[in-house]
């Protein structure tokens, strides 16, 4: 083994990979915020189509400068367009229900991926779910009931309809892994499956947005520095160091890091926002961070159980 390989795969999470993982998930609860301001300037459908394009188009010319190969023949195109649709169900899901709930509310359930993934992994993958994980899913299943059941932190009588909305992102998000792991695009590489959902995004958003209604609402200095920063930043900056760091390190010690987002995008809503946060959305949150932190712990033992 060569001194570079050495340097580039890891045994163990270190400080490089700490500061990083704080930095990403810092930035991915900043982004409810972003699309949030966004959404006041521009049409979800719009803002889909910008996204993609402009992060698509950075990702690209990254894999043209590091000398990546795209468009090899191996087999991936039909379930790659498959995982493009969920990734694209879930962000026009998510930009809609922005328009009727908070960024603090809508982040969480966004976030509540994870279980989704354990749940589906269990039944359609033969990934068992220990007694540990099971307890972490009834806690983040508790979180979720109490963000339904918070009226004072809802913006008004139709946030149920972007809570529903935000939820059924996450599931979209989980499906979209389920895709992945379970089909030849687990063997893909991160910036192939990244394109594939960057492009189906921009042609199905480019498709609705003639339907969707005006795609600029009032297109202020924030709103446009909101989408440019979650087009630039967010898309084709943080996924590529996430993606570095998947290379780099072990997943399952960077995975328990992934709690911190919801946290964040709760702190932001708040103070960014000045989204009323009142006591169950802090103890939901208090609920989906410890389930998150037992369904990524790595025990010594896993003890199975049967569902």
């Amino acid at each position: 083994m060569t001194t570079a390989s050495a340097v580039q795969r890891r045994d163990a999470v270190d400080t490089l990979a700490v500061a990083v993982m704080i930095g990403l998930t810092l930035s991915w609860g900043l982004n409810g915020v972003a699309a949030k301001l966004s959404n006041t300037g521009y049409s979800p459908v719009f803002l889909t189509l910008a996204r993609s394009v402009v992060g698509g188009g950075m990702v690209f010319l990254w894999c043209r400068w590091r000398g990546i190969r795209l468009f090899e023949r191996d087999g991936t195109l039909w379930v790659g367009l498959l995982a493009g649709l969920l990734f694209t169900l879930e962000f026009l899901l998510i930009f809609v229900g922005l328009d009727y709930t908070s960024a603090a509310r809508s982040t969480l359930l966004v976030n509540s991926m994870p279980f989704w993934v354990l749940v589906g992994g269990h039944f359609f993958l033969g990934e068992t779910i220990s007694l540990r994980k099971f307890i972490g899913l009834v806690l983040a299943f508790a979180g979720l009931v109490l963000v339904f059941s918070d009226r004072l932190s809802r913006p008004g009588p139709e946030a149920l309809t972007g809570d529903m909305m935000s939820l059924a992102a996450g599931l979209a998000w989980a499906a979209t892994i389920m895709v992945i792991k379970g089909t030849r695009l687990a063997h893909a590489g991160a910036e192939k499956l990244l394109l594939y959902q960057l492009g189906v995004a921009a042609v199905v958003a480019a498709l609705l947005l003639p339907v969707s209604g005006p795609a600029i609402r009032d297109a202020n200095s924030v709103a446009t520095l909101a989408l440019i920063f979650q087009s630039v930043y967010i898309v084709a900056i943080t996924y590529v160091l996430w993606f570095w760091l998947m290379r780099h390190y072990p997943a399952s010690g960077l995975a328990s890091f992934t709690f911190l987002t919801p946290a964040f995008g709760v702190l932001f809503a708040g103070l960014i926002l000045g989204e009323p946060l009142g006591l169950l959305i802090l103890m939901s949150l208090v609920l989906i961070a410890a389930g998150l932190v037992l369904v990524n712990r790595s025990p010594r033992r896993p003890t199975p159980i049967g569902l």
